[in-house]
C-alpha cells in the first residue's frame, strides 16, 4: 500500500495542509519543534493506534499560541492505495472523541481503522529495544504479532489474565497456606496458554531472523552481523526443537519447583512473562557492548524485518515511519536509508539539511513553524 494525498487540519502545531508523498522515500526536515515528528504522528493514527509518543487525544488539536487553548478539534485525511484499489479514510478528534470515515462511510470510533492501513514506527523512544530491559522487547514480539494473527491478541490477553489470578490465589496462599490445593488449577491453565504464547513467539522470531540479518547487513554494508534469539525464563527444549507438549510439560514441572518462593513473593517467577530475546551483534551482547549507531541499526533492522513480515502475512506492504533516524548513523547507513529502502513507501524525520541533498531518489518536504513546503524537484531513479 501507499499514500497518494495526506490532508490535516488543526493537527498539533500543523493548520491546514495537504501533501502528496511519492511511492518510496519522503523525507521531511527542519529544525527542531518545527512539525516534522507531528507529521508521522499523524500518520500513524490511520492505523487506528493511539499515539507513539503517549500523547491523549485531547492534547492533539492545535494550540493557538495567543490565547493559550486547544482548537475544538482536529481532522486528518488520507487517499491510499491498497488491496488493488484506490480508498480513503478520515479522522476526527473532538473533546477527546475519535469519529472515523472508511472510504465515506462514518464509524463511531478510530478503531475501527484497526487493519484498513498498516505502518511500523521508529522513533528513538524504540531504542529502549536494546537499552532496557527484557518488557520492552517482549512487547516489541507481542505487539508484532497481534498484527499479523488477530487470534494472538485473544491468546495473550487469557495468559494475562491466568497469570493475574494465580498471582492473586499466591498472596492468598501465604494467609491460608490450605488454598494450596488449588494452585494446580492455574498451574495447568498457564502452562498451556503460556507454551502457546511460547511456540508463536518462537516461530515470529525464526520468520524475523533473514530478514533481520539481511537488513542489517545492509545497513552496515556487511560489516557486521547479528543474531536474535529467545531467551525463556525456564529451561525448555532450544528454539528450533521439541515440541509444544514438552514445553508445557517442564513449564508444569517449572511452577510446581519454584511455587514455595512464589507464594512468598505473591509473583509467578517463571513464564513468557519473564522471558526475553538475545540481540548480539557480532557474538557479543547487543546492550552491553554494542555502540549508539550499532543499537540504532539493530532496532531499526528490527522495524524494518517486522514490515516484511507484516507484508508477507497480510499481502500489502506498510507505509514505514521513521522517525529522527538519521542522527548517530555513518553516511554509509545514512545512504542505505535514503536510497536502498526500495519496494515500499517510507517516511523519514530529520533536522540536517546536507543529509538531505544526499538523496537519489523520492521527495523532499521542508517544515517550518508548522507548514510544509514541497520541494519543487521530483527526484527520480537513472
Amino acid at each position: 500500500m501507499f499514500v497518494m494525498r495526506y490532508a490535516f487540519r488543526d493537527f498539533r502545531n500543523l493548520e491546514e495542509d495537504e501533501l502528496f508523498p511519492c511511492e518510496e522515500v519522503n523525507v521531511i526536515y527542519g529544525g527542531n519543534a518545527q512539525g516534522k515528528t507531528n507529521l508521522l504522528e499523524g500518520l500513524w493514527l490511520f492505523t487506528g493506534g493511539h499515539s507513539f509518543r503517549g500523547a491523549k487525544d485531547g492534547e492533539l488539536p492545535r494550540l493557538d499560541p495567543e490565547t493559550g487553548k486547544n482548537a475544538s478539534g482536529t481532522a486528518l485525511e488520507l487517499d491510499f492505495f491498497s488491496e488493488d484499489r484506490e480508498q480513503n479514510v478520515m479522522l476526527q478528534i473532538d473533546g477527546g472523541r475519535r469519529t472515523s470515515w472508511i472510504n465515506e462511510v462514518k464509524k463511531n470510533s478510530g478503531s475501527a481503522l484497526v487493519g484498513k492501513v498498516r505502518a511500523v514506527i521508529f522513533s528513538p523512544e524504540h531504542l529502549m529495544l536494546i537499552k532496557e530491559g527484557p518488557p520492552h522487547r517482549r512487547k516489541f514480539l507481542d505487539t508484532a504479532l497481534c498484527q499479523i494473527k488477530p487470534s494472538y491478541a485473544q491468546l495473550i490477553s487469557s495468559y494475562r489474565r491466568a497469570l493475574s489470578q494465580r498471582n492473586a490465589l499466591l498472596k492468598e496462599i501465604a494467609k491460608n497456606p490450605s488454598l494450596s490445593d488449588t494452585v494446580s488449577i492455574w498451574d495447568a491453565k498457564i502452562a498451556s496458554l503460556g507454551s502457546r504464547v511460547m511456540e508463536q513467539r518462537k516461530g515470529f522470531i525464526r520468520r524475523l531472523r533473514p530478514h533481520l540479518q539481511e537488513i542489517f547487513g545492509g545497513i552496515g554494508r556487511g560489516r557486521e552481523q547479528i543474531e536474535m534469539t529467545y531467551a525463556p525464563s525456564f529451561k525448555c527444549p532450544e528454539e528450533d526443537q521439541g515440541s509444544r507438549e514438552e514445553t508445557e510439560s517442564l513449564f508444569l514441572q517449572e511452577l510446581a519447583r519454584t511455587l514455595s518462593s512464589d507464594v512468598r513473593t505473591g509473583f509467578t517467577s517463571a513464564g513468557p512473562h519473564r522471558d526475553d530475546i538475545e540481540i548480539s551483534i557480532n557474538g557479543v551482547s547487543a546492550k552491553a557492548y554494542g555502540s549508539q549507531g550499532q543499537q540504532r541499526s539493530a532496532v531499526l533492522a528490527m522495524k524494518l524485518a517486522e514490515a516484511k513480515i507484516l507484508a508477507e502475512f497480510s499481502g500489502e506492504t506498510p507505509i514505514v515511519l521513521l522517525d529522527d533516524v538519521l542522527s548517530e548513523l555513518d553516511k554509509a547507513r545514512q545512504d542505505y536509508l535514503l536510497n536502498q529502502l526500495h519496494g515500499q513507501q517510507v517516511f523519514i524525520t530529520c533536522c540536517e539539511p546536507e543529509v538531505v541533498s544526499a538523496m537519489e531518489t523520492g521527495m523532499r518536504f521542508q517544515v517550518q513553524a508548522g507548514t510544509v513546503y514541497p520541494e519543487e524537484v521530483y527526484l527520480t531513479a537513472d
